[in-house]
């Protein structure tokens, strides 16, 4: 890796892909700024990396579905002196149901966190990037990014704005010395199914990944320089020939998959 150590911040760091990329990045010797709801679970791991791996990681509870959450985190990021040079928009989660019957609550934080507040950090912390030559800017997206997803309609169509978004900025950043990268996971073995409600659904039935693979992956993805990675050759193969089929039959397949064994 080109010059030097890093200061890293990741969000929804308390566990699952956040927690192993953090993992990752302390083990490279690089500092950390740990960005979740849950303090306890951050210092906790904070504590684990600092005397494991002798790097710096900082806690700050932040609750991204709140639209001042970005800009509070920046300001006390900034005013404490702390520079951002790896940027790691992972913090997320689903819904699951038919649309018309969905929590709207639910699927506006969802559009808050996912979508907005991704957006949000980047616009603060890319400028001084791109002003310094020197950045990396990790975007989680998902392989829900490449087709519609019946019956969590809103989980993939923010997935899709997250890969387009990061597609974008890969280009304009072109030449900066900042790296955009965005990280396509398939299913992956994390709090993610109970979270959305889809415990029963048969897409995990087979293929998951462990969120440790999925990290690194993306880890070495984006030090790479890759614009997208889609961790798991049976990932990558889905999402780079589903653009070849009908859309409507795309559809169709999505939605039996994404149904319930008992349904």
């Amino acid at each position: 890796m080109k010059g030097g150590r890093l200061t890293a911040l990741v969000t929804g760091a308390s566990g699952g892909i956040g927690e192993e990329l953090a993992r990752l990045f302390a083990a490279d010797g690089h500092s950390l700024v740990l960005v979740a709801r849950s303090r306890d679970r951050l210092a906790r791991l904070a504590a684990e990396l600092e005397e494991s791996h002798g790097v710096s990681a900082r806690v700050l509870a932040a609750d991204l579905s709140r639209p001042e959450a970005p800009r509070e985190i920046f300001e006390e990021l900034r005013e404490a002196g702390v520079r951002v040079d790896a940027l790691v928009n992972n913090a997320g989660f689903g819904s699951y149901g038919l649309f018309a019957e969905t929590d709207l609550g639910r699927e506006l934080e969802l559009l808050q966190v996912n979508v907005v507040a991704l957006t949000h950090l980047t616009k603060l912390f890319l400028p001084g990037m791109i002003e310094r030559r020197r950045g990396y800017v990790m975007q989680v997206a998902s392989t829900a990014a490449f087709q519609p997803g019946p019956l969590m309609a809103v989980y993939y169509a923010s997935k899709a704005y997250v890969l387009s978004f990061s597609e974008a900025l890969s280009n304009e950043c072109g030449g900066t010395g900042v790296t955009v990268s965005a990280l396509c996971p398939g299913p992956t073995h994390t709090g993610f199914v109970a979270a959305a409600g889809m415990g029963d659904s048969k897409l995990f039935d087979r293929g998951a990944m462990s969120a440790r693979a999925v990290a690194e992956a993306g880890y070495r993805g984006l030090f790479a320089g890759k614009p997208v990675v889609i961790p798991g050759l049976r990932n990558s193969l889905v999402a780079r020939t589903v653009g070849m089929m009908p859309r409507g039959l795309v559809t169709k397949v999505v939605r039996g998959i994404q149904e319930k064994r008992n349904g």
